[in-house]
């Protein structure tokens, strides 16, 4: 699980999750330090000390997105379609706390109510999705949908059989490169003989065929940040797209993920160099229809905010003789 991204395919993906990327107790990937490049007296960000498959697909997409969520933090407003995702993945997590006989649809369909208040408690700005609503017809609606995607996921996945190993599973690891690499992943699986199968779910639909290696690209990051932490080579990637009602395998061998590696490598240094020089261009494409920066993007006559900010630095009190 990631945060929110739009399908390739012309939906939105509602991955859960819409902040910027924070590890707690480490440095974030803008991590305000003295850029090569600033003003003497000033403080502009650093460049990038780690990243997760969002920001990397971010910064590969468009680099001013990335720019306005990374460095510049700018607030965007929750969406149906991301928080539809959030309560699905959350209803799907706790499903497994249940015995493995248990696991039903109904079951399933008992937790939305439940899931769906917690996330109202911890992420309040969600209630204006449904504010103009007075009726609850659009939420009713909605939550219709939500179910259905629940519904759906019996039809491709059988959870009495699965013992998943790991839910919502955090993993960071740091290359020798120094590139810290981090992420969470929705389920891992470890068959009896020790094979790892790692499982993510998609509220989407499936990516027409030519998206479907970028589609791959977060499943094969985490399949890299495992190795290099776990020293086991995933042997399955799996997608589960509910939209669709499509799941997409891949089983990676170690030079698929070597070149994800150089890949991230190559982006790191990119952004890095944009970091230092301010140059972070916008690439027009068609998530920029939900994108909610148009305001300020020179693609669509905006006008993004001053780069870097700096902070003036107090001037040194000369020292006296003592």
């Amino acid at each position: 699980m990631e945060t929110s991204t739009a399908d390739p395919a012309g939906t939105p993906d509602a991955t859960p999750g819409a902040t910027p990327d924070a590890t707690p107790g480490a440095a974030s990937e803008n991590t305000p330090g003295t850029a090569p490049d600033a003003p003497a007296g000033t403080r502009a960000p650093a460049p990038p000390r780690s990243l997760s498959p969002s920001r990397a697909a971010d910064f590969m997409r468009c680099p001013l997105l990335y720019r306005f969520r990374v460095i510049d933090r700018l607030p965007e407003k929750p969406s149906e379609a991301a928080t539809r995702g959030t309560l699905v993945h959350a209803v799907l997590e706790r499903l497994f706390d249940a015995p493995a006989a248990e696991r039903t649809a109904p079951r399933a369909r008992d937790l939305l109510p439940g899931q769906w208040q917690r996330l109202r408690e911890s992420r309040p700005e969600v209630a204006e999705l449904f504010a103009d609503d007075p009726g609850g017809v659009r939420l009713a609606r909605w939550l219709e949908e939500a179910e259905r995607l629940v519904e759906r996921w019996f039809t491709l996945e059988d959870p009495t059989l699965l013992e998943p190993v790991e839910r919502e599973f955090t993993v960071e690891t740091e290359l020798e490169s120094g590139l810290r690499l981090r992420g969470i992943i929705d389920r891992v699986d470890v068959a009896p003989t020790g094979e790892v199968r790692i499982v993510d779910y998609k509220t989407g639909k499936a990516p027409r065929p030519q998206y479907a290696e970028e589609a791959l690209f977060q499943m094969k990051f985490y399949a890299l940040v495992v190795w290099r932490l776990k020293r086991v080579l995933p042997r399955r990637l799996q997608l589960v797209y509910l939209g669709s009602g499509d799941v997409v395998t891949y089983d990676p061998v170690p030079e698929d993920l070597r070149r994800v590696e150089r890949k991230l490598l190559a982006l790191w240094e990119a952004i890095a160099q944009a970091t230092a020089t301010g140059d972070w261009r916008p690439r027009r494409g068609k998530l920029c229809d939900w994108c909610d920066h148009q305001a300020r993007c020179p693609e669509f006559g905006g006008t993004p905010p001053p780069y870097p900010l700096p902070v003036t630095l107090p001037t040194p009190r000369p020292r006296t003789a003592e």
